[in-house]
């Protein structure tokens, strides 16, 4: 999962520090508390596999799409966001949930842009296998969701707040339709308070949802994105009577930013540019090349040697 990041480029000579560092080191951070203070259901030898898992499938779609460099940062952010969110007893699944939602980065493309956000991708997928996998609903006390919120909202300030708009607006919507549901219903408003004190809420507002390379272009766009995934939530959760009503209307929604970046065109987010003899100045990094046909390859190999 990437972090809402700074569209302005830093001051030259003077070099930012990638957001993405931010994000692991709280990701990391809130796993080890979990581990050792709330007893998270999750040992150390399976985050190290979910870890390694991604690891391993960004080294090798790195490989195979002849990225100037490797790049760990992004698949730690999803290894670590599975490692607190998914649940399952099934060791094959352990190893698959990080390897589909690295290499769907690279497989599933509209014009060189994400589709999917890649661990909201893993997740839905393996809670199709009939049950074997589950998500966590990140109840984990007073104490930890608090220090998690204020680490959520640090990390707006230290990315500038630049993409913060589809987190705000994301919560802004839900909110107002809990808010809508429970003054129908009769209900006070401490009850649709509480259903967003979670540590999977906190994951997908901050994490999930605000990830830039999966997000419309412009700020209208975006908007309007976290309108629509706000309502397929709360449709799935209140009417259709489904858990991780957020996860399933991120999946369903996610396909419909192309067009939403056609009637609302913006301007594209890149990471920092990867200088290289294969990339073009500016390109952003994992952005796969297109690998040589195997003839080609023969071609140029023979004439080389010629």
């Amino acid at each position: 999962m990437c972090p809402p990041p700074c569209d302005v480029p830093a001051a030259p000579g003077r070099r930012r520090l990638d957001p993405r560092l931010y994000q692991i080191a709280v990701l990391a951070g809130l796993l080890a508390y979990g581990m050792i203070r709330l007893e998270f259901e999750i040992a150390p030898g399976r985050v190290l596999l979910i870890l390694g898992s991604a690891l391993a499938t960004q080294l090798a779609c790195t490989w195979f799409w002849r990225l100037p460099a490797f790049e760990p940062k992004s698949a730690l952010i999803s290894g670590l966001s599975l490692c607190l969110l998914l649940r399952t007893s099934s060791p094959l699944l352990v190893l698959a949930a990080p390897a589909i939602a690295v290499a769907s980065k690279f497989a599933v493309r509209v014009r060189g842009k994400h589709v999917f956000n890649p661990t909201n991708l893993a997740l839905v997928a393996l809670m199709l296998c009939g049950g074997r996998a589950w998500v966590s609903p990140g109840q984990w006390g007073n104490a930890a969701w608090l220090a998690f919120l204020f680490a959520c909202l640090g990390g707006v300030v230290v990315q500038r707040a630049a993409r913060a708009d589809v987190t705000f607006a994301f919560i802004a919507s839900y909110l107002a339709l809990l808010l809508a549901r429970a003054r129908w219903l009769g209900q006070p408003a401490a009850i649709p308070l509480h259903q967003i004190e979670s540590g999977a809420f906190l994951l997908f507002s901050f994490f999930m949802i605000s990830d830039p390379r999966t997000t419309p272009d412009s700020r209208a766009g975006r908007i309007l994105f976290a309108a629509l995934v706000a309502a397929g939530a709360a449709f799935v959760t209140f009417a259709l009577y489904r858990t991780n009503g957020l996860l399933w209307s991120l999946a369903l929604c996610s396909p419909a930013v192309p067009l939403i970046d056609r009637l609302l065109p913006g301007r594209r987010h890149h990471w920092t540019p990867a200088a290289s003899p294969f990339t073009s100045k500016g390109a952003p990094d994992e952005t796969p090349l297109h690998r040589p046909r195997a003839g080609a390859r023969r071609h140029a190999l023979g004439s080389a040697r010629a």
